[in-house]
């Protein structure tokens, strides 16, 4: 396998942890909610009730799935009670759409096959086992259902420079070893479903559950 498709071995030093403040900023937010999302809905996400891992302090996923893919009912989760409640008051305009719980991306309090749309944006590069992140997404969704997400790869995750200002776990992901974990769990990505991007270092696909 070339260097650009393998995951990380090693992790470099992290000498300062700046990633909140980059996770968290209004850049951040802005990106996610115009650009991402945009991608995203033309790549055909869809959904009308969806789950979201990683909330982030701005319930950045909860708001693209009501506002971009049509979803009337949103339930996000996030390890964090600090983090679940900025969230909540961020998205307080969206009613009822949304809720805000505390939660794990790897053993999501959520029944099998019960929702039509999982939203990740940029937290499984941030989870240390994301393989059971990605089961888990398959688990909750219904056949039909989509997998809907906006990644970094290793090639930008374990760029030097990154690593030296922003903690990460080892072993993160290539795109082709992202698309390989998404079909070993019955999520295929269909044609004209993904976006690959500088370099193979972001990348966007809509995943359908078998």
């Amino acid at each position: 396998m070339a260097p650009s498709q393998r995951g990380s071995t090693a992790v470099p030093p992290t000498y300062v942890d700046a990633n909140r403040l980059w996770v968290d900023s209004r850049i951040r937010y802005e990106i996610g909610l115009r650009v991402e999302g945009a991608i995203l809905r033309r790549l055909g996400a869809r959904g009308q009730r969806a789950v979201e891992i990683g909330t982030g302090r701005r319930g950045l996923g909860a708001r693209v799935a009501v506002e971009r893919f049509g979803a009337t009912e949103v339930t996000a989760f996030d390890l964090y009670p600090a983090t679940v409640g900025r969230a909540r008051i961020a998205c307080a305009d969206l009613g009822e759409r949304a809720a805000f719980r505390v939660g794990d991306a790897t053993a999501l309090p959520v029944d099998d096959a019960s929702v039509d749309l999982v939203v990740d944006f940029h937290a499984l590069h941030h989870i240390a086992d994301w393989r059971a992140a990605v089961a888990e997404a398959a688990r909750v969704l219904r056949p039909g259902g989509q997998l809907a997400l906006t990644e970094m790869t290793a090639r930008f995750v374990d760029a030097p420079w990154l690593r030296a200002v922003s903690r990460h776990p080892a072993d993160r992901f290539s795109s082709d070893e992202l698309l390989a974990e998404l079909r070993a769990h019955g999520l295929e990505v269909p044609a004209g479903r993904l976006r690959r991007a500088a370099g193979d270092r972001w990348i966007q696909a809509v995943a359908t559950r078998a």
